[in-house]
């Protein structure tokens, strides 16, 4: 018996990574309104979405994965929505200032590396416990 029911987790982690890259991208768009690039913007906006777009991917393929390496997954698909959305929107309403793209540079490598490590702890803790 599982404490949490993973289709509701399931569910709530396809929610936060739409609802987190929706507000993301929106966020990206109100910071470089008064950029002239629209070619800047573009690459910037796929950059923003990419981590979003890996954890969805990793969503659809996970229903054959371990239980402990999709809750890990869904977790980390909630923080990395979470934090984005903190981040990007305290940089956004921040008191005006020269609006800093290293965050959102940094951000979606910071999201990548969290998912990579948080997923392959779960995998190799998974491949033990199923070996033992």
């Amino acid at each position: 018996m599982t404490i949490i029911n993973t289709n509701l987790l399931r569910r709530a982690a396809l929610i936060a990574v739409i609802a987190g890259s929706g507000g993301s991208l929106m966020l990206l768009l109100r910071a470089g309104q008064r950029n002239n690039s629209r070619l800047l913007l573009a690459l910037m906006a796929t950059w923003v979405l990419s981590p979003f777009v890996a954890l969805w991917w990793a969503w659809v393929v996970s229903k054959r994965w371990s239980v402990l390496s999709r809750t890990a997954l869904y977790g980390v698909m909630m923080a990395v929505a979470l934090g984005s959305l903190a981040l990007y929107t305290y940089f956004a309403f921040r008191p005006p200032k020269a609006q800093p793209a290293s965050v959102y540079i940094l951000i979606p490598p910071a999201s990548w590396l969290l998912a990579i490590i948080v997923l392959s702890v779960a995998a190799s803790m998974s491949r033990k416990t199923t070996c033992n």
